[in-house]
Order: structure tokens, then sequence, then C-alpha cells
């Protein structure tokens, strides 16, 4: 899995921590950062400031600790990303939606068609 850098601001930290607290769902806006907020989630399931690198592979049957929810595009068949949308939502059901995406002619990868994952 290649490796990405991020940075966790310590209000980004502090906002998604107080989200959570008042039970709010955390939303990922695309793969980086759920590989971002699963990487820097700590032992007791709390998002801490920081920066570094992730090589993270989520891949079924991946428990999440940090994203509740995700929007991101579709990702080409065989990929890695695809499989960090089968752990998030279900090899199956992913299979599905993808199979249903191609015969609706729905266009693929970084400026195709995007998708919610609740």
């Amino acid at each position: 899995m290649h490796e990405e850098r991020y940075v966790i601001p310590h209000e980004a930290a502090a906002t998604i921590e107080a989200a959570r607290r008042a039970g709010g769902a955390v939303w990922a806006v695309g793969t980086t950062t759920v590989r971002t907020l699963e990487s820097a989630v700590d032992a007791n399931g709390e998002i801490g400031a920081g920066s570094g690198e992730t090589r993270i592979f989520i891949r079924p049957p991946y428990q999440f600790r940090a994203v509740d929810h995700l929007i991101t595009n579709f990702h080409l068949p065989r990929s890695t990303l695809i499989m960090l949308v089968a752990a998030f939502a279900g090899y199956d059901l992913t299979m599905r939606a993808y199979r249903e995406a191609i015969t609706s002619g729905y266009r693929f990868y970084s400026y195709g068609d995007a998708m919610a994952l609740l």
C-alpha cells in the first residue's frame, strides 16, 4: 500500500472529539481522510493531533474505530481503494453497487461519480 503523509491540526482533532462526545458522527471525505483518521486514533478511540505517514491497508474485515461515514468517488475496480470501500460497506454490497454503476454508465476515478457510505 502506498504511503501518504498527513497532518491533523489540534483544532481539527478537538472539533472531531467534541462532535463525537456530543453524539455526532465522523464523516470522512475521501479515502486519504479515512486512512489518516484510522491511523491517528488511539487505544481509547480518540483522534489525536499530529503528523505522520500512513501505510495502513484497509480491507475486509477491518473494524473502523475513527470514521462513521464516508464520501468517496467510485474507485477503479481491483484497486486497493475499492477494498477500503468494501471494508466499510461490506464486500457484497460494494460489488452490487459497482455492477449497478457499470451498468448505469457511472464515471470512475478522481473526477467521476461519488457515493456516500452510511
